[in-house]
């Protein structure tokens, strides 16, 4: 595995540190007035989500890790697992609910996202960037409103709130970003 410097950190980044895999969720570098410039990072576990804030000089070296992604499709969740198929050998994982947080409310029947691996084992689920949802509930559209930042509230099927133009109406399809939680386009 390839070693990098501490300064060489950025988020995303999976790491082997105090003999465990973890995950760069933030980076900040500092520069303090005295003294050598480092990298606060913020690690994840990957096996058992604990967080850990660690400091990395430019001269630390890391062992940075590549996991093995595999497109795999959503089958159901039972008991707080979730249980993912490889469309290719029909294989199943399952991994805990929590490891998508607050994105879980996007995960749909049939939903094929990428499962990241290392060796044999499951550690990580990425949903895709963008999804298209069914708006539930929102105020009516208002004839002759096009100011350019006006948005307003919406709570879609999945009970997940964004923010969305005034012209959008109820039931009409849109996309959210997944990463950032907000309205993108009309589906």
């Amino acid at each position: 595995m390839p070693k990098i410097n501490g300064n060489e950190i950025r988020p995303g980044n999976v790491l082997e540190h105090n003999d465990g895999l973890w995950a760069a969720v933030k980076v900040d570098h500092v520069k303090p007035g005295k003294g050598g410039a480092f990298a606060q990072v913020e690690l994840r576990n990957l096996r058992n989500g604990s967080k850990l804030n660690e400091r990395f000089r430019s001269a630390d070296k890391v062992e940075r890790v590549r996991l093995e992604q595999k497109d795999m499709q959503f089958l159901y969740e039972d008991a707080g697992q979730l249980v993912f198929m490889d469309t290719e050998t029909y294989d199943q994982v399952q991994l805990d609910a929590e490891i998508l947080g607050d994105r879980r409310p996007f995960l749909q029947d049939g939903m094929t996202i990428v499962v990241e691996f290392y060796e044999e084992e499951a550690l990580n689920a990425t949903l895709p960037q963008k999804v298209t949802c069914k708006i539930a509930e929102t105020e009516p559209v208002v004839k002759g409103q096009t100011a350019a930042n006006s948005f307003k509230p919406a709570i879609l099927e999945n009970g997940v709130k964004v923010m969305v133009p005034p012209f959008v109406g109820q039931d009409e399809d849109i996309i959210v970003n997944t990463e950032t939680m907000e309205y993108s386009e009309r589906a």
